[in-house]
């Protein structure tokens, strides 16, 4: 009776071998005769253990090893999210498959459209500069594209000499490099470099290539997702201003972060006639490249109603409601305008469905009350009125999108109240620097393990002399 074959783990199609039997077969049966006498309570003979049936649960219990070993390796690497904690998993992976203690990965997509890293394991930023020195054709591969194996790198004849001068002062003797492919692509290359001459056996190799295998596929789709995120990223920064104007009387400084899927968070800093200018900052919903894409539409407009009629807050806001409402109308926005007149420290302002700016200074911290408005889109009629107040010497106005806040995980209660605490925490020494002061905020208000990093963020700081 045959045995059956082990079950595929993970995906993983194992090469086994069927075996031709599981028992040895059995010997001619004697020729019946008298029995023998057995004295009572003799114990019945045992059999003689089967050497050949051993062997076999021996074969069988290594597979069901390699198997369940390749299976949480592979578990862990899909369980990754980010391109370089992908990167840093199959390292140690393969460090533990080899039998190494120090390696790097070079990823280096073939079609050459980046991103392009190279991250080490057990080796500083100095070491992996060496190692770059070291021409790629003699570290990464054997010169066709295979698995460069080089067990003794001192006694190799022929070997580049870079490689070995850089070995002598990294302290390995033996390295093992693997490119990393899939179907369709090239990815780049990775290699373990060991401490004594050495090299991995052939059952190893097996075992590390088969795990590649099954990288290189989620290290592919790492990458894509890595270019999306980027290119919506360099979109955002190119559809706001590159730099912010610098007028007489007023300091400006801006910190923006773009979550991953690319939002529509905006801002703007436009010098407007009459030694004027007008600060915005708003919000798109949705996200992606249609947000992305919304934002700009809706910024630029801005910018165009602002120059027309800036010192009316309402009726530049009320424009653009009704331009989202007839060209967009499955779209809503929040927008807060400011017309700024820094000579007089005078701040007129208008918003809709947006957070109040925080007033900063050296004796209050204090939320500026605006009158409260449905989002841009979702007006029936504009009936919140603009607010006018005042700054003194040396105060500085925070506008914010909703994403500051968010990205707190608080209830929004909790949220403005830490948002407040934050910035009324700024040391006397920082206030005069409105960029210092915006870092301080993000710094303190932001938690560290990355919660809600997801959403976009826009803090702008106006600092009046």
């Amino acid at each position: 009776m045959n045995a059956p074959p082990p079950p595929k783990v993970a995906g993983i199609d194992p090469t086994v071998p069927t075996p031709a039997h599981t028992v040895a077969p059995a010997p001619p049966a004697p020729e019946a005769g008298p029995a023998p006498d057995v004295p009572a309570g003799t114990p019945p003979p045992v059999a003689a253990p089967d050497a050949s049936g051993s062997l076999l649960q021996d074969q069988l219990a290594g597979w069901v090893s390699d198997l369940t070993t390749l299976h949480e390796l592979t578990e862990r690497m899909c369980r990754t999210s980010a391109l370089q904690d992908a990167l840093e998993e199959l390292l140690r992976a393969g460090a533990a498959l080899v039998g190494a203690r120090r390696g790097l990965v070079a990823l280096e997509p073939g079609d050459g459209l980046g991103p392009r890293t190279t991250l080490g394991l057990g080796l500083g930023r100095a070491d992996l500069g060496h190692i770059e020195t070291v021409p790629r054709d003699a570290l990464l591969t054997d010169g066709t594209g295979g698995p460069a194996v080089h067990a003794d790198l001192f006694a190799e004849p022929g070997l580049d000499p870079r490689h070995r001068e850089v070995a002598a002062r990294l302290g390995y003797a033996a390295s093992y490099a693997l490119p990393l492919t899939t179907d369709s692509a090239r990815l780049g290359a990775a290699v373990w470099l060991y401490d004594e001459p050495a090299a991995p056996d052939e059952h190893h190799r097996h075992l590390i290539g088969r795990y590649l295998r099954q990288a290189a596929e989620h290290l592919a789709l790492l990458l894509e997702v890595e270019r999306t995120r980027a290119c919506a990223a360099t979109l955002t920064e190119e559809l706001l201003p590159s730099r912010l104007p610098r007028l007489p009387g007023v300091q400006l400084a801006v910190r923006h972060r773009t979550g991953p899927r690319g939002g529509g968070d905006w801002y703007d800093a436009l010098p407007l006639p009459d030694a004027a200018l007008g600060l915005s900052v708003g919000s798109v919903t949705g996200g992606g490249p249609g947000a992305v894409a919304a934002m700009g539409r809706l910024r630029a407009s801005l910018r165009a109603y602002a120059v027309m009629e800036g010192e009316d807050p309402v009726a530049v806001l009320s424009d653009l409601e009704l331009l989202l409402r007839l060209t967009e109308p499955a779209r809503s926005a929040t927008a807060l305008f400011a017309y700024c007149e820094p000579a007089a420290r005078r701040i007129t302002l208008a918003g809709a469905g947006h957070s109040p700016p925080l007033l900063l200074g050296e004796r209050r911290t204090e939320y500026v009350e605006t009158s409260l408005s449905a989002p841009l889109g979702m007006l029936a009629c504009w009936e919140a009125p603009s607010v006018e107040f005042r700054v003194g010497p040396g105060e500085t106005v925070l506008l914010y999108t909703d994403g500051l806040l968010h990205r707190t995980g608080e209830a929004m209660d909790r949220a403005f109240a830490r948002l407040h605490s934050a910035a009324a925490s700024v040391p006397r020494a920082l206030r005069g620097d409105p960029g210092a002061v915006a870092d301080h905020v993000l710094r303190t208000l932001l938690p560290e393990d990355g919660t809600g990093d997801d959403e976009d963020v826009v803090l702008l700081a106006a600092r009046f002399d």
